[in-house]
């Protein structure tokens, strides 16, 4: 007998057991004949989750190699990762997360209707990633003390962190970041049937008291002090595709979800699903969390001195708009596409300042009936002065692509706009930001008279070298060059500039031809490029239809400019393509 099963598009998702009765003699017989998954459906017309091209399917749906992006926006640097969404076990994972949060909207899983909407499904799956209490999938350190677990960033695929999670009893992984949350969110969305995809966003508010305002200070040496506003040099959350029957919508379309906890002035929460469409149109009634996800592209920023921790001046600077660049993997290619413009309308456009607008009276509802004008003024009035203001324009210039080991080089170019003189004194500084826009140690610390004739231009080389840097770096590879002004010469000016340290390249070449289920090798290669001995050298290995589970590899000790050289051994046990990864680690990072 041959026994066709044809779901109907709405059935909830989850694990089927198929069980026959005979009935012969007046007797009955159940037998099982095995169970089956039933999941959401991207190639179905009738699914809330179709999705017609089918390039995009076999990238969003399909696709088990993907591409983080990190750093800033002048210098976005990438890291593959492994999804993983069909290895052994994964799919059984995920139906645990589904039976660990079932309670997040229902108080109990007795009723299972809500298993057939993606929309309550990935409410589910985001409120479990790392908001859950006590049984989220990953937890992130507090304070950046990640002693008692594994390094946020030295994780390369999501299935070792679902694997953990699954067989500690269902307890958080320690630790992840917000690119690890994402991308674990990602894959089990895609293990699940639903499309989606990891995004970045660069410049990223988080603010407790302004929804749409951010202020860093400074104090007058030009370090940034640590207070209750953070701005994030880059932020990674997901987006799913489906049909919001719960706004009325016949068609699929990106719906942003942000699986990491922030705070939110009433606690930390993670946010989303908030249709992508509707953040740019400043549509904020419509969805969930809409002003959280408007906001975190369309803060203004706003630079303060800080003079004997009391008075606060605004500072003349050309500040970056929050938001500055939302990119994602790009369908079928290892390049980045620039989905910004999904998210909000070109700076300054009428349509951009139509939906700010539009948002603004929705999160100050004293504001509701303000005229345009008015919201304008009051914005004005927030924002700092711009550099050209001031008669000087500034910049800090890249002169190099440093590499850990490598001295910062930097142009510092001054330009005076005014028929006269300018005499002014500098102070500069650099010190180490978290990607989460923590302030960490101030290294370096300068002062600099500069005298400009009427409408000169000058170029200052600046130096930072690995020895001052270097011992303060350690995981975080993100540092701000500052020059301030002086304020006792009168205006306050300041010019600014992350800088991103390159990690050494670790080298993977293979030696033999991969062949199913026949051992392959593969040569491993680091050097150390530091003028010091790197300690606690470790290589970790990973790849989906490659390992079973990472191997670790102990390199002990690595003297400076020493090659360090490994074969490895293994056996592809899947067809398909598939990607070696190779992390190194240290006592440096």
């Amino acid at each position: 007998i041959n026994i066709s099963v044809f779901p109907p598009s709405n059935a909830c998702i989850g694990r089927y057991i198929l069980n026959m009765q005979i009935t012969s003699c007046g007797h009955t017989y159940q037998r099982c004949l095995g169970d089956f998954y039933v999941l959401f459906n991207p190639w179905c017309a009738d699914d809330p989750v179709y999705m017609d091209n089918q390039a995009h399917r076999e990238e969003y749906v399909l696709n088990e190699h993907g591409i983080l992006y990190e750093g800033v926006h002048k210098h976005i640097t990438s890291r593959p990762w492994h999804f993983g969404q069909f290895e052994d076990g994964i799919l059984d994972i995920c139906l645990k997360i589904l039976d660990m949060g079932a309670s997040y909207h229902h108080g109990s899983d007795r009723d299972h209707c809500w298993r057939n909407d993606p929309v309550h499904v990935s409410m589910v799956v985001n409120h479990m990633i790392s908001s859950h209490t006590t049984n989220s999938i990953m937890k992130i350190p507090e304070n950046n003390d990640y002693l008692k677990g594994t390094k946020p960033f030295s994780w390369n695929g999501s299935v070792p962190i679902l694997q953990q999670w699954y067989n500690g009893r269902c307890r958080p992984v320690r630790y992840g970041y917000c690119g690890s949350l994402a991308s674990v969110m990602c894959t089990v969305m895609r293990c699940l049937g639903i499309p989606s995809r990891v995004v970045t966003n660069f410049c990223f508010p988080c603010s407790i008291e302004n929804p749409l305002g951010i202020n860093e200070i400074f104090d007058c040496t030009g370090k940034n002090l640590c207070g209750k506003d953070k701005l994030w040099r880059y932020h990674c959350w997901n987006e799913s595709w489906m049909a919001r029957r719960d706004l009325n919508q016949c068609c699929g379309d990106w719906q942003c979800l942000d699986p990491t906890p922030l705070e939110t002035g009433r606690g930390s929460a993670c946010s989303g699903p908030t249709w992508v469409r509707s953040i740019r149109e400043g549509e904020l009634d419509l969805d969930y969390d809409g002003h959280h996800m408007f906001s975190r592209v369309n803060s203004n920023y706003v630079g303060w001195l800080s003079q004997n921790n009391a008075k606060k001046t605004k500072f003349f600077c050309d500040a970056w708009p929050c938001g500055q660049r939302l990119i994602t993997k790009s369908v079928g290619s290892e390049q980045f596409e620039d989905i910004t413009g999904a998210y909000k309308y070109e700076l300054g456009s009428v349509k951009n300042k139509e939906a700010y607008y539009r948002a603004y009276r929705r999160i100050y509802p004293g504001y509701c009936n303000a005229s345009n004008c008015h919201i304008e003024r009051e914005l004005s009035s927030l924002k700092n002065p711009f550099l050209s203001d001031s008669g000087i324009n500034m910049r800090l210039k890249m002169a190099n692509c440093p590499m850990y080991g490598e001295d910062v080089q930097l142009h510092w170019l001054l330009e005076n706009l005014r028929s006269e003189n300018k005499n002014l004194k500098f102070n500069l500084c650099a010190q180490i930001i978290t990607y989460s826009g923590c302030p960490m140690d101030q290294f370096w610390k300068d002062s600099v008279n500069v005298t400009l004739g009427p409408r000169e231009v000058k170029k200052i080389p600046l130096c930072i070298s690995y020895s001052q840097y270097g011992p303060y770096l350690c995981d975080h590879n993100i540092m701000k060059v500052v020059a301030v002004s002086d304020p006792e010469c009168g205006e306050v000016l300041m010019v600014s500039r992350d800088i991103v340290i390159n990690r050494p390249p670790v080298i993977v070449k293979l030696l033999s031809q991969p062949r199913m289920k026949v051992p392959c090798t593969a040569e491993i290669s680091f050097c150390n490029p530091l003028q010091e001995d790197m300690k606690n050298c470790v290589m970790t290995l990973e790849g989906c239809g490659l390992f079973k589970e990472p191997m670790t590899i102990d390199l002990g000790t690595l003297a400076s400019n020493q090659q360090a050289r490994t074969i490895v051994e293994f056996t592809p046990y899947r067809l398909g393509s598939h990607r070696l990864l190779a992390n190194f680690g240290c006592h440096k990072f």
